[in-house]
């Protein structure tokens, strides 16, 4: 049966995803997005449709959704749109960009994403509605958790276990073995060489504890 397929969002990672999902052979239906601004206009062709309540006498079987908001910090508003949707008995698309590389092996939950020239090797598993976004690495027997983000360029050694809602930033990497905890932020660049704590934030070379300041 042909499923309608609707994006969540209506910004710069809604595009992203409208991207990757082209490329994987699947056209987006529409957009939805909290902004009533936005209602009436398209993003790369894809019409805005209406809030949240577009949806509603959508086909659960015949339907699937797409997160397409971003996360610039720990992704409570990500999880938040995800728990709220499947509260309503909607199922999130798993997306794979065609140029990612993923071990045959590898877990996807519902709604993770990987995007384009993302590696993730063998033994791995990827938690619900989670990224991993453009050209992150991710090595052998690594475990992400639900609506984290990997963002561009990461790089996670083997055997780390990264946490739920954490955000690992642009271009950081993380040594072989580490753990980071829950809602946790990785600041762009760190080298991250000892454990992090449920909702520590850490930057630098070798990471180390910051303030509350986002970094991305």
């Amino acid at each position: 049966m042909t499923k309608q397929v609707f994006v969540i969002g209506a910004g710069g990672h809604a595009k992203v995803v409208i991207d990757a999902l082209r490329r994987a052979g699947t056209m987006v239906d529409g957009l939805v997005d909290a902004d009533p601004g936005r209602v009436g206009s398209t993003v790369l062709g894809v019409p805005v449709l209406g809030g949240d309540e577009a949806l509603e006498r959508c086909d659960r079987d015949r339907t699937r959704v797409v997160n397409g908001i971003g996360a610039v910090g720990p992704a409570d508003l990500r999880a938040k749109v995800y728990a709220a949707y499947r509260a309503r008995g909607f199922v999130f698309a798993t997306l794979v960009d065609p140029s990612a590389v993923v071990g045959g092996d590898v877990v996807l939950d519902q709604g993770a994403q990987i995007l384009a020239g993302a590696v993730v090797q063998t033994g791995c598993r990827v938690g619900c509605d989670a990224i991993v976004n453009t050209r992150a690495a991710i090595d052998h027997d690594c475990q992400v958790g639900a609506h984290a983000h990997i963002a561009p360029g990461a790089v996670l050694s083997g055997d780390v276990r990264i946490g739920e809602r954490t955000l690992v930033g642009t271009g950081a990497t993380v040594i072989q073995g580490i753990r980071i905890g829950a809602g946790a932020l990785v600041a762009a660049g760190a080298v991250v060489i000892r454990d992090v704590a449920d909702g520590a934030r850490v930057a630098g070379n070798p990471a180390r504890p910051i303030g509350d300041e986002v970094c991305r």
